[in-house]
């Protein structure tokens, strides 16, 4: 019996393990569910045939490499510094490995022993990365294939709230890892622009003119990732003239963004005793450390981005943080988790944009391919399913031998793209393309 593994049981793992006991089910395989809290895994879960939920610190070497060396496949929804816990694991007993992260140095530090062991290690196979790759090869393994060469190439991605749910100023709610959030863009951006690579600093980086007509539902805001520019030879786009990955919010998101960086709100030097602190409280010391309320007593109660920190806490004098010594960030991390969280109704939203400007017959062309999937309530959120169900359904493809590859890879080959794009249309994953 084909055994599976999985590490994780948060946020991101909800639709992997829908999805994963049914198959577990049609191919009698069996199936675990791993994470330090039991009663969470059981959850997701539920008592289904062929699968068990366990509960182990993953940082304890014994426990860990027993449920490796017990599976034939693993899947690892950790923090993505304990994915090479797993790895080095998976490598020692030679089994197959899946994350949605990105490809670190210690991971690729593997690769050989990854290839000389015949394993397949298959890592940012999740929405973005994951879903953004294999989208985007298919476009431009069309375009090539018709002669066409691509002199521009911008992709955009973002777990925004669905309309229907968005009711509060941010038009923001969590459906992801709050830390991520408060992080975003702190070692600021660099891609390629006109044939000029450009530099962003994180001051500068939610600029409130990036925005970007979406199918069906307007104007969103964008911020540049990270690192555009080492994905251009991954994607064999050195001729393109721009080439630009972004995150996707709500214009007012950004707007707001902006001057919570300005206010040094995601501050992580000077801290804070949060003991019994109400949020009003840390937000009248914080302004005064940086010499910044007069600034907030100028803004009248009308202003867009007051009602935003009065949403957050501002004048909260109920909701006590109670985190001991914390940071700005630490703080608006907990603001954000208590005001902006999913209710049990809501439903959240992914869009995914790529634009794609290419040369053919010496017309420019230009193609939009449009993603939209909406949640169905807190707990399988468009998130969950497009995060988890590529990982599930490569892993299904693996075990069945339709994906033979070896070595460590990301979702870039057509072997592993069509088949898994293919499926994740069935599920309702689907693109819409449009051309001009």
């Amino acid at each position: 019996m084909k055994h599976i593994l999985v590490f994780g049981a948060g946020k991101s793992a909800t639709c992997l393990i829908d999805y994963l006991i049914k198959e577990t089910d049609t191919h009698r395989w069996a199936l675990t569910v791993v994470d330090g809290n039991l009663e969470l895994a059981s959850s997701k879960t539920a008592g289904a045939p062929h699968v068990k939920a366990v509960a182990i610190n993953v940082e304890q070497d014994e426990a860990r490499r027993a449920l490796v060396y017990s599976a034939d496949i693993v899947i690892s929804l950790l923090p993505p510094f304990l994915h090479y816990l797993v790895a080095k694991d998976c490598v020692q007993y030679g089994k197959h490995l899946l994350t949605a992260s990105y490809v670190d140095e210690k991971i690729k530090a593997l690769k050989d022993e990854i290839a000389a062991k015949g394993l397949f290690f298959l890592c940012e196979m999740g929405l973005d990365p994951g879903i953004d790759h294999m989208s985007a090869m298919q476009l431009i393994s069309a375009i090539r294939a018709k002669g066409g060469a691509i002199t521009s190439f911008k992709s955009h991605c973002g777990g925004l709230v669905a309309p229907e749910s968005d009711n509060n100023p941010w038009h923001y709610k969590i459906s992801w890892n709050p830390r991520n959030v408060v992080m975003a863009g702190k070692a600021g951006a660099v891609y390629k622009e006109n044939n000029e690579k450009v530099e962003i600093p994180y001051t500068a980086l939610f600029n409130v003119n990036n925005t970007v007509q979406t199918p069906g539902l307007g104007e969103l805001a964008w911020y540049a990732n990270r690192d555009s520019l080492s994905y251009i030879p991954i994607y064999g786009l050195e001729e393109s003239l721009t080439f630009l990955r972004t995150t996707l919010r709500y214009p007012a998101f950004n707007a707001g963004w902006k001057q919570i960086i300005w206010l040094h709100l995601t501050d992580e030097t000077v801290m804070y005793n949060t003991d019994g602190l109400p949020l009003s409280a840390f937000f009248r010391e914080h302004f005064r450390v940086h010499d910044t309320t007069d600034v907030i007593a100028a803004l009248s109660k009308e202003d867009p981005f007051y009602q935003q920190l009065d949403f957050l806490g501002l004048n909260d004098e109920a909701t006590r943080i109670n985190k001991g010594l914390c940071t700005a960030a630490d703080v608006l991390q907990f603001a954000l988790e208590q005001k902006l969280v999913l209710a049990s109704h809501d439903k959240d939203m992914i869009v995914m944009l790529h634009e794609i400007d290419y040369l053919l017959n010496g017309q420019i062309q230009h193609i939009k391919s449009c993603l939209l999937v909406k949640g169905e309530d807190q707990l399988r959120t468009a998130m969950a399913k497009t995060v988890g169900l590529p990982l599930g359904i490569a892993a299904k493809l693996i075990l069945l031998n339709e994906i033979k590859l070896t070595g460590l890879h990301i979702p870039i080959l057509p072997e592993i793209y069509e088949p898994v794009l293919k499926e994740l249309y069935q599920n309702g994953i689907i693109f819409h393309e449009e051309e001009a």
